[in-house]
């Protein structure tokens, strides 16, 4: 294990950084340096047993209003936690009809925790497949109409605990799409998402 040196000013400075956090209410976790992290909403051809970026995920709100996010981006879970990416949005009505579109931005990291498990499927477009990782990353993200919000992204692979889903949650100024779309059975294609980890040197 890499013997991690921290200066009094870096743990003041992260002390400082979790205590403004914490009083919003915002979960944070601190890491080491030296690892970078992709994150992707994902595409998936289940013939070829293959992943790429490129996907669709949905969440519904309390009234089952629904929004639809593409996207990918990296993050850095090191100090400066440097964050990268976006994708579109797309905000329904509960009964169906769209009302609003446009992109949005990756902002900060709010948190990233890896979870044990196994890539399921045998081809990977994005990465290498030995770096995927299972995981809860939640970001701070802005939209293109001028509201902010966070996007919870949430990957599930083989062996990971049922209580970790597989897909997105998100937020939209004052409205919560906290009820997450289930990725439908193959070849249904939609709602999955994946982690690559890294050193930041193979970047």
């Amino acid at each position: 294990m890499k013997d991690l040196r921290l200066s009094r000013r870096q743990v003041l400075k992260g002390a400082g950084a979790i205590g403004v956090l914490g009083a919003l209410g915002i979960p944070t976790t601190v890491f080491a340096d030296g690892k970078r992290v992709r994150w992707d909403i994902i595409n998936v051809d289940f013939a070829t047993g293959t992943l790429s970026a490129g996907g669709v995920a949905s969440a519904r709100a309390n009234d089952d209003s629904k929004i639809t996010l593409t996207g990918s981006g990296t993050f850095d879970s090191g100090e400066d936690r440097g964050v990268t990416g976006g994708g579109t949005w797309k905000t329904f009505n509960p009964s169906g009809t769209q009302t609003a579109s446009g992109n949005y931005t990756v902002r900060r990291l709010f948190s990233w925790i890896p979870a044990p498990g196994t890539p399921p499927l045998p081809n990977d477009n994005i990465g290498i497949r030995a770096n995927q990782s299972a995981g809860l990353a939640i970001l701070g993200i802005r939209y293109s109409d001028g509201s902010k919000g966070s996007l919870t992204i949430s990957c599930h692979l083989v062996g990971t605990s049922d209580a970790v889903f597989e897909g997105i949650t998100a937020s939209k100024s004052y409205v919560d799409y906290w009820n997450r779309e289930a990725p439908p059975a193959p070849p249904g294609n939609a709602n999955r998402t994946n982690f690559h980890v890294t050193s930041s040197e193979e970047d």
